[in-house]
């Protein structure tokens, strides 16, 4: 069965596509580890991802690849949804940027382009940017 099968459309569909991914990166380096897997658990929380959904993304042969977009504006979009997810509730721990740097990199950033984007998402997220960059988003 698809990951894509399990919902038809919409916003649940997406979240189930980004967990699936978040997902795989957490597993590419072989057996989940605990803590791994309470951050995965914390994730099907947040993108209300059912128990009968995570136990189909979890099977050790589904693997599920990043859809990776081909252009600079939609893979910043992939990026953002997952931004917006791991700040439902305000914090960011040091397992998720571990995560969020992974899933850029399978996005199409280097590691260094990666590491930018997310401070730089870090400081719009958490409302630490300076007024010159405040008055170019309100502007745009």
């Amino acid at each position: 069965m698809s990951i894509l099968d399990l919902y038809g459309s919409g916003e649940h569909r997406r979240n189930l596509a980004h967990f699936a991914s978040i997902a795989t990166i957490a597993a590419i380096d072989g057996e989940l580890g605990p803590e791994e897997k309470q951050l995965l658990d914390r994730f099907a929380n947040k993108l209300d991802i059912t128990e009968a959904e995570y136990k189909e993304v979890m099977k050790k042969e589904n693997k599920y690849p990043i859809e990776t977009p081909t252009s600079q504006e939609k893979r910043l979009e992939r990026l953002y949804d997952l931004f917006k997810i791991i700040f439902i509730d305000h914090i960011i721990d040091e397992d998720e940027l571990v995560l969020l740097k992974k899933y850029a990199i399978g996005l199409g950033f280097s590691g260094d382009k990666a590491e930018k984007l997310i401070q730089r998402s870090i400081d719009i997220f958490s409302g630490k940017i300076d007024f010159d960059d405040y008055l170019y988003l309100v502007k745009h």
